[in-house]
């Protein structure tokens, strides 16, 4: 049975509240689809803007670029319905506050440029326009084209992947710190096979 938001497993550092069964599964197919969408990103950017090709491999991969950032907008949408609802567990106990607000401040900075990042890259689709999906069919535009405009919001989009990215690698080496320097249970409240149980 999954968790609810607020389950509690006794850790050698006390009891600790864990994330949901609904939270991990969000969580995680969120870092699945960013693993495969950002080598697709790069890969697709070096082909088409470096190297020039456009072949059907280079379609391929932006109509790939394309569908991926749609799915990561429909489950971040999920995602933060179900946080908005079902709320969040409370901080492993060992943290100091001012972890606590940087921690805090890093997860919704997250949550936003998850959000943002495809919204910025539909916009820029819709005003190119490159609507088309592997040839088979076509997005509906949410702007109007505007070719020169879609410049701006790709560059817009850009950065702000690659500012989530930067928030994410910092996600990730604090986790690590937790889990590895600390030996706490913060990485296990998302993880909990890796909670410290007495």
């Amino acid at each position: 049975m999954p968790r609810s938001p607020k389950d509690t497993v006794e850790t050698t550092s006390g009891p600790v509240e864990v994330y949901s069964g609904t939270a991990r599964i969000l969580h995680w197919t969120v870092v699945t689809l960013i693993a495969i969408q950002v080598p697709i990103g790069l890969y697709m950017v070096y082909r088409g803007g470096t190297l020039n090709i456009w072949d059907a491999t280079t379609n391929n991969l932006y109509s790939g670029h394309k569908l991926l950032g749609l799915i990561i907008l429909a489950v971040m949408i999920l995602r933060l319905a179900y946080r908005l609802i079902a709320g969040a567990p409370a901080h492993e106990p060992t943290l100091e506050p001012w972890q606590r607000v940087v921690s805090e401040l890093t997860h919704w900075a997250i949550y936003a440029l998850l959000i943002i990042v495809p919204i910025l890259g539909y916009i820029g689709v819709s005003q190119f326009p490159a609507l088309n999906i592997f040839g088979a069919f076509n997005l509906p535009g949410i702007v109007a084209p505007d070719k020169a405009m879609s410049e701006t919001t790709f560059w817009w989009h850009a950065t702000a992947a690659f500012a989530l990215l930067g928030l994410i690698a910092m996600h990730i080496g604090a986790a690590m710190f937790h889990n590895i320097i600390r030996k706490d249970n913060v990485l296990g409240r998302m993880l909990p096979g890796a909670l410290r149980k007495p």
